[in-house]
């Protein structure tokens, strides 16, 4: 690989955005993921590779690869290497130039300051300059996408931010224990109360109407209050299949600490 190496822990929507961001920027970027992928904006992520062998995300394809080699190839192609790997083993063999924690799980489940040359953190559960060299803010308002060199990014409220002004209401809920079964698709437009898919027996409801973001894939085992999908109140169709506005600022975070902590004041 003649391009700088950035490994992504995490392929959901918000590291697909930053995936995106930095591949248009010449890196070659490679993501890991979990076996069975839970990204409700999946229409908009490189996870959605690692059940169907390939993702194209705004004209970019993720392609799902077993070993290094294939890796190497798929980069090589121009194209974003995506391998399941819960545990980011692959580092041993790519020793990437970067590495970004975006698993956004609100803590830090591993990643080290010295897991490669710069080590960045999204969203909270990372201290910069003791779990990684620079956090990314991923709270939805004024901070959003501000690089944190000393700290932390802010705590999670559990809240999700607005949007049209509907917070939680956006949510999709499992309303029960049950393996999920959808009854609507991304792009839909729904109305409050619609029907959108099934935990096991039980119905899932929707709170709110507007076009369905997202949607787990058929066959999630899921539990009850579990994240299954979100509905967008602004009702624009064409948003369903793009990166998001919170996503791309996320990513041009990245870029921006990959850049300074490399050619800054802060090298």
């Amino acid at each position: 690989m003649n391009r700088q190496v950035v490994l992504i822990k995490g392929a959901g929507d918000l590291a697909t955005g930053i995936a995106c961001r930095l591949h248009n920027c010449g890196f070659a970027v490679v993501m890991t993921e979990i076996p069975a992928p839970t990204t409700v904006r999946r229409t908009v992520a490189f996870s959605r590779a690692v059940y169907e062998k390939k993702a194209v995300v705004e004209g970019i394809t993720g392609v799902l690869c077993k070993t290094a080699e294939e890796i190497r190839e798929a980069v090589e192609h121009r194209q974003i290497g995506v391998i399941v790997d819960e545990h980011c083993e692959i580092r041993e063999k790519l020793h990437p130039d970067v590495l970004v924690d975006a698993i956004l799980a609100k803590k830090n489940t591993g990643t080290c300051i010295k897991d490669a040359p710069v080590v960045i953190g999204a969203g909270p559960g990372f201290f910069a300059g003791k779990d990684c060299h620079c956090v990314v803010e991923t709270k939805r308002g004024h901070d959003l996408g501000r690089c944190i060199y000393q700290g932390s990014a802010a705590p999670n409220t559990g809240v999700p931010g607005l949007i049209a002004g509907y917070g939680k209401e956006r949510l999709i809920k499992a309303t029960a224990e049950g393996i999920f079964k959808g009854r609507a698709q991304i792009g839909q437009t729904v109305n409050a109360g619609d029907v959108v898919g099934y935990a096991g027996e039980t119905p899932i409801t929707v709170e709110i109407g507007g076009v369905i973001r997202g949607l787990l894939q058929d066959g999630v085992l899921v539990y009850k209050g579990m994240k299954a999908g979100d509905v967008d109140p602004r009702d624009v169709k064409d948003n369903c299949y793009t990166v998001s506005d919170k996503a791309r600022a996320i990513g041009g975070g990245v870029l921006e600490g990959i850049l300074t902590l490399e050619y800054g004041d802060r090298k």
